[in-house]
């Protein structure tokens, strides 16, 4: 049996697309090691069909937490036989492609993002200067190279001058099915039963999201609540500030879920809200997990106008889109929405014809073809 060895940085318990991409492999007669790190807090993995492996690190942060995880990949690669590596970000790139020249493991690069341009470097130019020479250093030398969407694959094409393969970070139409466990009630979830709910989830609500403004934007929005379900960067920040602007009647906060978990929320909602600010040439060319979420259980969305974003709502009219991010503005389209009956039942049909074609089931056969060489 064929063996592939799949990088992450994250704690690999909520990360959909690397879970899929393992799926594949597996499926395909490869005996896949997923290896990531383990984090305080970090959820239990169960029910994989592969082996997973999470290491404790004893940096968290900063330089040196890259520094001492680049050296424990390494080792951990070393050490352990593989006929393909499979390395997600550039931050898994080095110890993966110089094992693979070493030991002549074939290697795959799948680029979640357009890495280099996220908001966390380009506001610290002696660290993205750092990721940027690694990138033009490797990337040219890689033959096998996925990314999530299309402005990011020619982006990276105009660069580098390499083809790269587009798999869209969708969900599988199998995850939204109720047959596993039954949709509970507004009660049932500890939640209002007389309000609307508008919703932001994910496990990145970080800086420049828009969730500070979202909650501003509750103070004027009426009969409805808002769940923040997930983690990031600046929950704590956001706790504080419903706190100070006295929402704790409005504004809800849902810890890091399970996915299935989490879609009990999800299903429940009226509005899901994907806000990215386009502040960064890695979120303007950004389509966010959580869009694709709310397409598949049927709920209406209110988006940032990015360019990725914007091609599907002109495809799918599945909700509104905001203009700027003033909160009374967000709160006016809110209103907007939820008092528009008739649109609102338009949008959620529309978010139901986008999901059977934003959908892993699509998505999967052509992340086959790609992988299906390394089998044989």
């Amino acid at each position: 049996m064929k063996k592939a060895i799949v990088s992450v940085i994250n704690d690999l318990a909520t990360d959909q697309r690397v879970h899929k991409t393992c799926m594949v492999l597996h499926n395909l007669g490869f005996e896949v090691v997923l290896v990531g790190r383990e984090l305080k807090g970090s959820l239990p993995i169960n029910d994989r069909l592969y082996k997973t492996h999470r290491m404790k690190l004893f940096f968290n942060k900063g330089m040196l937490f890259y520094l001492e995880y680049q050296i424990r990949l390494f080792l951990f690669l070393l050490f352990r036989k593989a006929h393909v590596y499979v390395s997600n970000d550039l931050d898994t790139l080095l110890p993966n492609y110089l094992l693979s020249k070493i030991k002549k493991v074939k290697l795959v690069y799948d680029s979640h993002e357009y890495f280099c341009y996220v908001p966390e470097l380009i506001h610290r130019p002696l660290k993205q200067k750092t990721w940027l020479a690694l990138e033009k250093r490797i990337f040219p030398k890689l033959s096998t190279i996925i990314t999530v969407n299309d402005s990011i694959a020619e982006t990276y094409e105009k660069e580098y001058g390499k083809k790269l393969h587009v798999i869209k970070n969708v969900p599988a139409k199998s995850n939204f099915q109720l047959n596993e466990q039954v949709q509970k009630s507004k009660a049932e979830l500890g939640l209002p039963t007389d309000k609307k709910i508008v919703i932001l989830q994910g496990a990145g609500i970080n800086v420049n999201r828009g969730a500070e403004e979202a909650i501003e934007a509750m103070l004027y929005v009426q009969d409805a609540v808002f769940l923040i379900v997930g983690g990031g960067d600046v929950i704590e920040e956001l706790k504080l500030k419903v706190l100070l602007l006295k929402l704790e009647n409005k504004v809800f906060f849902i810890k890091k879920l399970p996915f299935k978990e989490m879609l009990q929320y999800t299903r429940i909602a009226d509005i899901g809200l994907s806000l990215d600010k386009d502040n960064s040439p890695n979120y303007h060319f950004s389509l966010p997990n959580k869009l694709f979420d709310y397409f598949h259980s049927g709920i209406a969305v209110l988006v940032s106008p990015l360019v990725e974003i914007k091609k599907i709502m002109q495809e799918f009219n599945a909700g509104e889109s905001i203009e700027n991010h003033e909160p009374k503005h967000i709160a006016e389209k809110i209103n907007f929405m939820l008092s528009s009956e008739n649109k609102m039942k338009d949008w959620k049909t529309n978010a139901k014809l986008a999901a059977e074609k934003y959908c892993w089931e699509n998505e999967e056969k052509k992340l086959i073809e790609i992988y299906r060489p390394f089998a044989n």
